[in-house]
């Protein structure tokens, strides 16, 4: 008799292991979601108690800290308990986990992309791997409350009467260099924030700033119709737009409120704080930078006076320019993943962004652009950032710059471009120098 119930009790104890297991109240499987956005974390895990709440479905949501996603993606594809939705970057991204990703074709998210040609697709044309899920702006992010005050000024040393009237690099450069010698009148302490090149913090630079002279070098090879395409098969660099990039990043440099040498220490938080305290009037950053703002105590931007201007560097014909639009962020469901959890993780995605309180998250706290027809004209992000975003997209007198840097070769490339540029605004290399990293790095890990 005691064999016999304890037999009965090893039984129930087999069949409870799964459920256990996979950590879900339902005995369903577990979602797990690796988070590509640092700035997002704490409101992927609010959606992920909230939709555990309603579903009985558990999302793990682990987020990789700045600038170390590919080497998190790596060590946690090859756990037992792998993730079922991560990232890619682009064409780039897919060359490296294509083994990993599932076809979505099928899939309801697919199903409401706007523009079907966003998505990754397979090598032979065929098959998506990748479904975009937001789409993000940057440019020079200027506080117009210190722009108006510096117009108001009647000792301006230049003709410009707005930041309207700003359309190029001669024009940016005569206001910025008049605004650094007007310091004191202006209540500020340099007019752009700290260019942050501590290591891992760079990717402004050597990536978003890099964008704009790669772009306009790739789009006028006659051998391809998109510039990313042009990029991805640019075995080596002209970079002909040298002196562009030497311009901008100068003028970054020049007229910050950090002494060069020093702004190997400084990150991107730090930028930001400068910014939101009103201690600069400028600063390179994308529309996902509002959160980060406001969040700073003591913060003095007003919601209402944060605006974008494009990336001048003086190339011809950059008067219609407009700020650089596009995605690096993909969603892809992990295809060694079990039959259960490719279906929980896509019916999760389908609930975040076509269910009322996923796009509530979506637009309210995610701030995010999506480009799914879920969503309605009005809802639209408050964010102010990402409204100027908007209005750069609707703009058709503005041409945007693509996103070509999801063709840049490697991580290895911008890291040592990022390095270079630290070499250079100390005193140890010549720009020569960084133009070299630049030409002979893209050769080599291309």
């Amino acid at each position: 008799m005691k064999k016999r119930i304890l037999s009965v009790a090893l039984i129930l104890t087999v069949l409870t292991i799964p459920l256990s297991l996979c950590g879900c109240k339902s005995g369903k499987a577990e979602v797990y979601f690796l988070n590509f956005k640092p700035e997002s974390a704490t409101v992927y895990e609010e959606i992920a108690k909230d939709y555990e709440k309603e579903t009985g479905i558990k999302v793990k949501v682990q987020t990789a800290a700045a600038n170390t996603y590919e080497q998190t993606l790596k060590s946690e594809i090859a756990k037992k308990n792998a993730p079922t939705i991560f990232q890619i970057n682009g064409p780039i991204g897919y060359g490296s986990w294509k083994n990993y990703c599932e076809n979505l074709e099928d899939s309801k998210l697919y199903s409401y992309l706007t523009e079907k040609n966003l998505a990754i697709k397979g090598e032979d044309g065929k098959g998506v791997y990748g479904i975009p899920y937001v789409v993000e702006g940057y440019g020079i992010i200027y506080n117009e409350e210190l722009t108006d005050k510096y117009f108001s000024l009647k000792n301006r040393n230049n003709k410009y009467t707005s930041m309207a009237e700003i359309k190029n690099f001669e024009a940016l450069k005569s206001v910025v260099t008049d605004m650094t010698a007007k310091k004191k009148e202006l209540g500020i302490e340099g007019v752009f924030a700290s260019t942050s090149l501590y290591s891992g913090e760079d990717w402004r630079w050597q990536t978003h700033l890099l964008n704009v002279p790669l772009y306009y070098e790739f789009e006028q090879n006659d051998d391809y119709s998109d510039p990313t395409l042009a990029g991805l098969n640019s075995k080596e660099l002209a970079f002909r737009y040298s002196e562009n990039y030497r311009n901008i990043f100068d003028l970054y440099t020049n007229n910050s409120l950090t002494n060069k040498t020093l702004l190997g220490s400084k990150s991107t938080d730090d930028s930001m704080a400068e910014f939101a305290l009103g201690k600069v009037v400028m600063v390179q950053n994308g529309n996902w930078a509002w959160s980060q703002i406001a969040k700073v105590s003591g913060n003095k931007v007003k919601k209402e006076k944060i605006k974008f201007l494009p990336i001048y560097t003086g190339i011809s014909g950059e008067e219609e320019q407009g700020i650089c639009i596009g995605t690096e962020n993909y969603l892809a469901i992990n295809s060694k993943a079990t039959d259960s959890q490719k279906e929980e993780s896509l019916k999760f995605l389908d609930w975040l962004f076509s269910s009322q309180k996923g796009k509530k998250y979506v637009t309210e706290k995610l701030d995010f652009i999506t480009p799914f027809n879920t969503f309605g004209e009005d809802e639209l992000p408050s964010d102010p950032l990402a409204r100027e975003t908007v209005r750069y997209m609707k703009d058709s007198s503005y041409k945007t710059v693509p996103w070509i840097f999801t063709s840049f070769p490697s991580e290895t490339f911008k890291t040592e471009v990022g390095s270079a540029l630290l070499d250079y605004v100390q005193g140890d290399k010549t720009y020569k120098d960084v133009e070299n990293t630049v030409k002979s790095k893209w050769k080599s890990e291309r």
